[in-house]
């Protein structure tokens, strides 16, 4: 995302102008969009206007319309981001008060306004526009036939990727038709893999299968880095890990993340902090119960005794309608924070903080024991 211009206070107001020029900023935008900006841009609108033989005719027209934002809707399959609210703006033909929805897209620029520039707004700001704060993991799951190639940043896991290969059975006179399709397969997985990961930010690509996919798809790789001289592949083979998966398919991303080995691996990036702060908010709820807690309420009075060692929360908590109630739990996170406690910051959509929403979306590691919190209700 491009950062035009900014004129803000911190805790305070202000404006941005940016421009979002890849699907993943939409993603960003819709994080930093809340009920109750101003957000402006220019749209297109079908007016009515008379012909020259005393019809109406449709016209698309452009229109400056500036509204106060009511709903915000993520389509994350197009990467579309819809803004609903009511226009503010003088305009011919959209009324003051009139209800208008606007449609946000890559390379089209538009202006935020808030009262309130909080500590959460300016982290996500500052994620969008940095390059070094995106995708820092890349996965790609596999099955003969099948592959996905995921990439997963601070924000979120987005699939860049699907790769499917009707492949023959391996046996009798079938097996040079075996071989060939497969050949054609893991062709078509390099080439997504050299499209879509870009080692300057990504640390590192694990490579997960069943059986001996994975190590067939990285000879390939290799084998076909050095007769081509693709240098991002060979300057980087190290950077290949090599991991058990169950299938080709997203639910078998929790259980590569999951894996010790690979946890240390790929330690330094977001996703594997959260998958492991995560486990070990579960591995305290199953061994010390006292020492761990979820749900509002709970984790409220946990932080009201300084217990709290560790914050796990979600990002769609911070998207309330309610002004008050995302400046509540922005004010919450940095009292954690100031209080010497770790914030986690789990993105809705990601696996881990689909995870955490079913606990409510928000839970605690404690310093110490609270055995009483059972007694509160929740």
């Amino acid at each position: 995302m491009k950062l035009v211009h900014k004129n803000m206070v911190r805790n305070g107001p202000g404006s941005v102008k940016i421009i979002p020029e890849e699907d993943d900023d939409m993603w960003h935008a819709y994080n930093l969009i809340s009920a109750g900006d101003l957000v402006q841009a220019v749209t297109v609108r079908k007016v009515l206007r008379e012909s020259a033989s005393g019809g109406r005719d449709a016209e698309r027209v452009k229109l400056k319309l500036e509204i106060k934002v009511e709903a915000v809707d993520y389509d994350k399959e197009g990467s579309v981001l819809r803004i609903r609210g009511k226009n503010i703006m003088e305009n011919e033909h959209v009324k003051i008060g009139q209800f208008h929805t606007l449609e946000v897209e890559p390379q089209r620029p538009f202006v935020i306004k808030k009262e309130i520039w909080d500590s959460i707004s300016l982290d996500i700001l500052h994620q969008a526009c940095d390059p070094t704060a995106s995708a820092d993991l890349a996965v790609v799951l596999m099955q003969e036939g099948l592959a996905h190639l995921f990439l997963i940043g601070r924000s979120m896991t987005t699939t860049q990727s699907r790769i499917e290969t009707s492949i023959p059975r391996k046996h009798g006179p079938a097996i040079a038709g075996y071989e060939s399709a497969l050949k054609k397969f893991f062709e078509n997985v390099l080439q997504a893999v050299l499209k879509h990961v870009n080692f300057k930010v990504v640390h590192c690509v694990v490579i997960a299968s069943p059986g001996f996919t994975k190590d067939q798809f990285r000879d390939y790789l290799l084998l076909e880095a050095e007769r081509r001289a693709l240098r991002q592949i060979i300057e980087n083979k190290s950077r290949l890990i090599l991991a058990h998966s169950t299938s080709g398919y997203k639910h078998s991303l929790k259980e590569v993340l999951g894996v010790p080995s690979i946890m240390t691996l790929i330690k330094d990036t977001k996703a594997a902090q959260e998958v492991r702060a995560l486990k070990d908010f579960f591995d305290m709820l199953s061994n010390d119960t006292a020492r761990a807690c979820y749900g509002p309420r709970h984790v409220e009075v946990a932080h009201e005794r300084m217990a709290i060692q560790t914050l796990l929360i979600t990002d769609s908590l911070f998207k309330n309608a309610d002004v008050s109630t995302r400046q509540k739990y922005v004010n919450f996170v940095e009292s954690v924070k100031n209080s010497g406690g770790t914030a986690h910051i789990f993105s809705s959509m990601h696996v881990s903080g689909e995870q955490l929403a079913q606990l409510s979306g928000i839970a605690a590691i404690l310093r110490f024991p609270l055995p009483d919190l059972e007694d509160i209700e929740m």
